[in-house]
């Protein structure tokens, strides 16, 4: 099932209540000030819509970033706004593609069945000519069970065991920092890559604000010499675009794809791992 959705799809189901439609900006990496988005989506959203807090519904008992909360948790937090597991759930952000999929990527691995991504987010939305509102938005309680897919999230030891077999790994950071020659943007930690990973900078699968379609993406894996057929997991800085290169995976119909929840944060500051440069 292709997860992208227009803003002629989503505006057909606007009224419906079953339909939840979340807004899922996280501030872009590196710009200072920072950006507000929750002040920006109060200030304009699409009518309806919750504020998905990436970093609030983050587990906050590790000093990693956007990790995963337990189910128990993320349970309570969607049921206590007003998401069900059942719902048809719409995801969006207000400028390009960056974080939204990293929220599809969160509700699918708690087993929501139905998640989407709106193409062209917020943008789209206006440029379509179709209404937005502001202000805070409240919805009754909801029941979400969440429970976790393991196969779609692996941890540090499971990524160590797929560089020493030589799985496919696909690293969404900047080509600069996959090869050494530019900083991470967290403090201390050496740019580089893990050995044997392939660099699939998140970029270069968004076009005008949007995922590339499905024929672009398969030419962009092919180049990569990805095996959509085999098992893959991608990576990044901190797991946010990670979910990109996972949301395009879907698009073109690879099976077997999961997310290393711990990415470049994680792996980096092992004194054991191997970081390799192509410098």
């Amino acid at each position: 099932m292709n997860p992208i959705v227009t803003p002629a799809w989503l505006s057909a189901r606007l009224q419906d209540p079953s339909t939840i439609i979340l807004d899922a900006t996280l501030p872009p990496v590196g710009v200072k000030p920072p950006i507000d988005t929750h002040a920006r989506y109060l200030a304009q959203h699409i009518p309806g819509a919750l504020f998905f807090n990436i970093e609030e519904l983050s587990d906050h008992s590790t000093p990693l970033p956007h990790m995963l909360p337990n189910a128990e948790d993320f349970s309570r937090s969607m049921s206590a706004i007003g998401i069900a597991d059942t719902s048809t759930i719409v995801v969006y952000e207000q400028e390009g593609v960056f974080s939204a999929p990293r929220a599809w990527w969160t509700l699918r691995t708690f087993g929501a069945q139905h998640v989407h991504i709106l193409d062209g987010g917020l943008r789209a939305w206006i440029e379509a000519g179709l209404p937005t509102e502001s202000g805070p938005v409240h919805r009754a309680p909801a029941t979400f069970h969440a429970t976790l897919n393991h196969e779609a999230v692996k941890n540090l030891s499971q990524l160590k065991d797929k560089i020493k077999n030589h799985q496919q790994i696909l690293d969404a950071r900047s080509a600069a920092r996959f090869n050494g020659t530019a900083p991470e943007p967290r403090p201390g930690l050496s740019s580089g890559h893990m050995p044997g990973a392939t660099s699939v900078p998140f970029t270069e699968l968004v076009e005008d604000g949007r995922l590339k379609p499905a024929d672009k993406l398969r030419e962009l894996f092919l180049a990569k010499q990805v095996d959509l057929q085999q098992p893959i997991t991608t990576t990044c800085g901190s797991g946010v675009t990670a979910a990109v290169i996972a949301l395009g995976l879907e698009v073109v119909g690879a099976q077997n794809v999961s997310l290393y929840d711990g990415s470049w944060a994680e792996y980096a500051q092992q004194p054991e791992s191997v970081i390799e440069k192509n410098t």
